[in-house]
């Protein structure tokens, strides 16, 4: 790993934890979710950081993937338990992290993915298996009467790119693939009162790029010519409508949809309704050591 890209690495992580911890410090009761997550993706910006995903804010038995409107009304209420999950690039590369706020009653399920996230922490390694990663999460949060969910999980990070390979599990999978030098992945257990799987919803508002291809239709011309600037990268839908308005927004998505050329992102809940907690950083594997760039210390 050249130094420019491992000085990215580190900035972008020194971001997204700033970013991370001044969101949190903006989830109070009545706040609206769109507030959050505007004046983080501000504060990203403000900081010489780019924005790596749309921040998202995910609800109860959504794990995670819920990212608000522009008018959105949702608000944050007693009784809830949010994850915050924030993406943060310098020239590519980049810083995932996410964590749990609660707003009453849900103490031990925050702790159990914030536990498991410090457990897998621990345990990685150059040349550790991801299976006994997966099984320090498992361990962890079955130790607190929860399931972790397991067909979420963390994964590898590249130049613009958030999701690639390797899969980093949330219980043992017998993978017994080693973790490599220069590797830099993102651990993000999530603990439930439900069975331990999500399932796709509707109604997404978070979208990726597939391809390039010609479109016909004016409104997903423009649309696309937004989406190019974006590098790559997820983006979300109340970006374009503020520009192009939410009529012509709807009808634009829709045809490149259809069209092949971008991909939802749909809120994932639980299956059984189970309520979700959800911690995050990332970590590269460097000359023999280990950062966990995202964290404060």
């Amino acid at each position: 790993m050249e130094k420019d890209v491992y000085d990215a690495y580190v900035k972008a992580g020194r971001i997204s934890n700033e970013c991370l911890q001044y969101g949190k410090s903006l989830m109070k009761v009545g706040v609206p979710l769109v507030v959050v997550c505007d004046k983080v993706e501000e504060k990203i910006l403000a900081m010489g950081g780019k924005i790596a995903f749309p921040a998202q804010i995910s609800l109860n038995q959504v794990a995670a993937h819920y990212c608000p409107t522009d008018n959105d009304p949702l608000a944050f209420k007693e009784g809830d338990i949010a994850k915050i999950d924030i993406g943060v690039h310098i020239n590519g590369f980049i810083a995932d992290t996410a964590l749990t706020v609660d707003f009453g009653g849900h103490e031990d399920l925050v702790r159990a993915s914030q536990e498991a996230l410090n457990a897998a922490l621990k345990t990685m390694a150059v040349g550790v298996r991801l299976r006994d990663v997966g099984k320090a999460i498992q361990e962890t949060i079955s130790s607190y009467g929860f399931s972790p969910i397991r067909n979420l999980s963390g994964h590898g990070l590249d130049a613009f790119t958030v999701h690639t390979q390797p899969t980093v599990p949330n219980f043992d999978t017998g993978d017994n693939t080693e973790i490599e030098e220069d590797w830099v992945l993102a651990c993000e257990p999530f603990a439930t009162t439900g069975k331990g799987s999500i399932f796709e919803s509707s109604n997404a508002t978070v979208f990726g790029m597939v391809k390039m291809k010609s479109i016909r239709g004016q409104f997903a011309r423009d649309l696309l010519k937004d989406i190019e600037t974006y590098e790559g990268l997820p983006f979300t839908t109340r970006w374009l409508s503020r520009k192009h308005g939410v009529g012509k927004t709807q009808f634009g998505m829709k045809e490149l949809i259809n069209n092949g050329i971008i991909r939802e992102y749909p809120p994932l809940p639980e299956v059984t309704g189970g309520l979700v907690s959800q911690h995050e950083h990332s970590t590269l594997f460097h000359e023999g050591k280990k950062l966990t760039y995202t964290r404060p210390d």
